[in-house]
């Protein structure tokens, strides 16, 4: 009993003890927080970018039923940064119009997945007074 007592007292009585360990934890487990949440953000602008793709196309071809420019009226509505590819079209008194939307790489304005997120909406033409 007493060589145990002993035992215990020198593993209490090191000089560092457990100094560090927290650093080590930390440092261990920093990258993994850092890429989740990277992982997580990335997930964000991609649900993001089917919002924009949606949007424009609404918006362009509300333009293009009315006798406005398409792509003008669909990039207006784009955040700065967001690239897309905008085509209307006619089909008898309908307009069409679709939006493809790339999809950046953690931030806009950097670079894009070679990833299109694509939109599409319709309107009917509008007579002009």
């Amino acid at each position: 009993m007493g060589r145990r007592r002993l035992l215990v007292a020198g593993l209490r009585g090191r000089p560092y003890g457990d100094r560090g360990q927290l650093a080590v934890e930390f440092a261990g487990l920093l990258p993994v927080v850092l890429v989740t949440i990277a992982v997580l953000w990335q997930a964000a602008l991609t649900g993001y970018a089917f919002v924009l793709a949606g949007n424009a196309a609404d918006r362009a071809a509300r333009a293009a039923a009315t006798g406005e420019a398409c792509g003008q009226a669909g990039r207006e509505h784009l955040p700065g940064g967001w690239t897309a590819r905008i085509s209307c079209g006619r089909d008898g008194d309908m307009v069409r119009a679709e939006v493809a939307v790339r999809v950046p790489v953690l931030f806009p304005g950097g670079a894009d997945f070679p990833l299109e997120i694509s939109g599409r909406a319709g309107a009917a033409r509008e007579a002009r007074p």
